[in-house]
């Protein structure tokens, strides 16, 4: 899963990797399961070859559809934090990549539900220094320590404060 090491650059290292939780998965596995279900007793209950080949078209392109596809998005979607940047990059047969220089991130929070809660994942919310205004990285796992993380790097990479023009307050 890790970003390879030549899209790194110099002194550049991979502080967080990861992708969406498998969260995601929960309704494509319920929809291949329904649909399964459904294929069998109308296939069973039916007992006409034609419909019944029909049938089993039609669950094949539900499943494609409803739980390969999902399941390929979430296999090729990753979230990468390194000593310099955010990196996310998603698409199976095209890819999609966005880069955020830590430098132009001014703000990190994170957004958990109950659900989320429960199964330890969470949006990370990054604004940034653009005219997007902020990105939001839907169900990721372990959230608070990502956020914590990123918001260490950030103060790491912020620089210190002028002595001169401290007012003392």
């Amino acid at each position: 899963m890790a970003i390879s090491p030549k899209l790194l650059t110099d002194g550049e290292s991979v502080v967080v990797d990861t992708r969406t939780h498998p969260k995601a998965l929960i309704v494509p596995v319920l929809v291949l399961l329904v649909t399964l279900a459904v294929a069998i007793f109308l296939d069973r209950h039916i007992g006409n070859g034609v419909v019944s080949l029909i049938v089993w078209i039609l669950a094949l392109l539900v499943v494609v559809w409803f739980t390969l596809r999902p399941f390929l998005d979430w296999l090729t979607s990753t979230y990468t934090i390194t000593t310099k940047r955010l990196i996310t990059r998603e698409g199976v047969i095209s890819r999609r990549g966005h880069d955020i220089p830590l430098h132009r991130i001014s703000d990190v929070a994170y957004d958990m539900g109950v659900l989320d809660r429960m199964l330890g994942c969470g949006t990370l919310v990054i604004s940034d220094a653009s005219t997007h205004g902020s990105v939001r990285l839907h169900d990721i796992p372990h959230v608070e320590s990502v956020q914590r993380r990123l918001t260490e790097l950030l103060d790491a990479g912020a620089p210190a404060a002028d002595p001169r023009t401290d007012d003392g307050a």
